[in-house]
């Protein structure tokens, strides 16, 4: 079988000088054993995947005796520098769990096999899934990845904090937003915010700057998150916003759109009203508390999380949780982006057929249902989903909200961009700024200018 080798781009080496890194790292590629069997090697940042696939593994190997699946976990921290590393001591994995964000610069620089012709040759479609297959092509309209699970965001909360409230479920799962007035929305996490005096936040007497519990977590771009995925994004998507002027590799951010801004002034007002904590009030020594944290000691007593947060919230010792779907716009339409991770091929691979074999049986109904059972994670192909949906259901773990989401066609696909380290760089303070009444309206503009330049810069 022909050795299939990535074309060197010296520009790789600039950065891996300047990490520090140390460019061996054995043992990577596949091979071939002294038991003839040869050897692919798998990599994932999530430790959850890791051990789910490899029952999916097992299976392979069973149908597949010339093939062993070697899966390695690393720590996300660590993850996105190890493949660089790979990539510059030609020793990257075989196949990898890859995210949108770094598709086009690994594309870019040739180190993703493009899985058309291997598709084509063994009668492999991409119907099968249900959100993520746009997301894994580049600009020359070629696959380099197959969707392997989706997340999403819904809305957590107190139950507890509900009754004490006197609202019901109903109330929640009903909500909606409106850039004049806030809506039932805000209605109702104004309801849940109390002071340290008892007073709600909608009674006369609230003290904003003395709150025991706010109604809602920071709404507001916090973290690296620039996107707001699980914070402003759902709601400017419910109004019809987009970030790019097209669906993949846009030209431009539209942070100017007056939707964008009228979402963005709303979240800041409600940690000025006293209704949300500012981005920073939960956080020291640079760690942020998390949702379950923030739920679990009463400080919040609604969170938009991510799907992901679903089981560790479940778990909480005294507090039962219930999850609800993220805010409607005004005449009821959801919008939530799905980030979904991808599974690619290293252009490098010795063993190119072996490893597509593997990464196609992944993508299959078969093996996802397979991995699913363990219930911590929502894959690609609907059926397996609703495994997935079972198996946390017996956990106590409902994700009918994020079935829903899907059936309902309200996941909007993530938009593959380039450059999105220096986006991140250079968007997220002006965000933060903003927030914090360092900044006023001009800095959509700003923003708006930012990400045309940085969105066609090639280099």
């Amino acid at each position: 079988m022909g050795t299939h080798r990535a074309r060197r781009w010296p520009r790789l080496l600039a950065p891996a000088a300047a990490l520090g890194l140390t460019a061996a790292l054995a043992g990577c590629g596949a091979g071939t054993g002294s038991s003839g069997r040869t050897t692919v090697n798998w990599w994932t940042w999530d430790d959850r995947q890791a051990a789910a696939y490899r029952l999916c593994a097992d299976a392979f190997e069973k149908t597949h005796p010339d093939i062993h699946v070697q899966i390695s976990q690393y720590d996300s921290a660590d993850y996105f520098t190890k493949l660089l590393s790979g990539f510059v001591a030609d020793t990257a994995p075989d196949a990898f769990m890859n995210s949108v964000q770094y598709i086009q610069q690994y594309a870019s620089l040739n180190q993703l096999m493009p899985l058309d012709d291997l598709m084509k040759r063994t009668g492999y479609d991409t119907d099968r899934f249900s959100v993520g297959v746009d997301d894994y092509k580049y600009t020359d309209g070629k696959q380099y990845g197959l969707p392997l699970d989706w997340a999403s965001t819904a809305l957590y909360y107190n139950s507890a904090k509900l009754k004490q409230a006197g609202l019901t479920e109903h109330d929640v799962d009903t909500m909606r937003w409106d850039p004049d007035g806030g809506g039932t929305f805000e209605k109702v996490v104004a309801h849940l915010t109390v002071d340290r005096n008892g007073t709600r936040g909608d009674q006369p007497g609230f003290d904003r700057r003395h709150v025991a519990t706010y109604g809602i977590n920071s709404m507001v771009t916090v973290g690296n998150d620039f996107n707001g995925l699980t914070t402003w994004r759902p709601l400017a998507s419910s109004l019809g916003w987009r970030i790019g002027d097209r669906a993949s590799y846009p030209t431009v951010f539209r942070y100017d759109d007056p939707r964008l801004k009228e979402t963005f002034a709303f979240v800041r007002e409600l940690t000025d009203k006293g209704y949300a904590p500012g981005p920073n009030e939960f956080s020291s020594a640079g760690n942020s508390a998390s949702g379950a944290q923030l739920l679990g000691s009463g400080k919040i007593a609604l969170y938009s999380g991510g799907s992901w947060e679903a089981a560790t919230l479940a778990t909480l010792p005294k507090l039962r949780i219930g999850t609800a779907p993220m805010v409607a716009g005004p005449d009821g339409t959801r919008g939530t982006v799905s980030n979904a991770n991808g599974n690619v091929i290293w252009s490098g691979t010795d063993h190119p057929d072996e490893t597509w074999a593997w990464v196609s049986y992944m993508g299959t109904a078969r093996c996802q249902k397979t991995a699913s059972r363990t219930g911590t994670f929502l894959p690609s192909i609907p059926s397996a989903v609703d495994t997935s949906a079972a198996a946390m259901k017996k956990q106590g773990v409902d994700l009918s909200v994020f079935q829903q989401q899907e059936k309902d066609k309200q996941l909007l696909p993530n938009t593959p961009y380039a450059n999105g380290t220096a986006l991140q760089t250079a968007l997220l303070p002006l965000m933060q700024q903003y927030f914090a009444h360092q900044k006023g309206d001009g800095v959509f503009a700003q923003m708006t200018q930012e990400s045309r330049k940085l969105l066609a810069d090639k280099d």
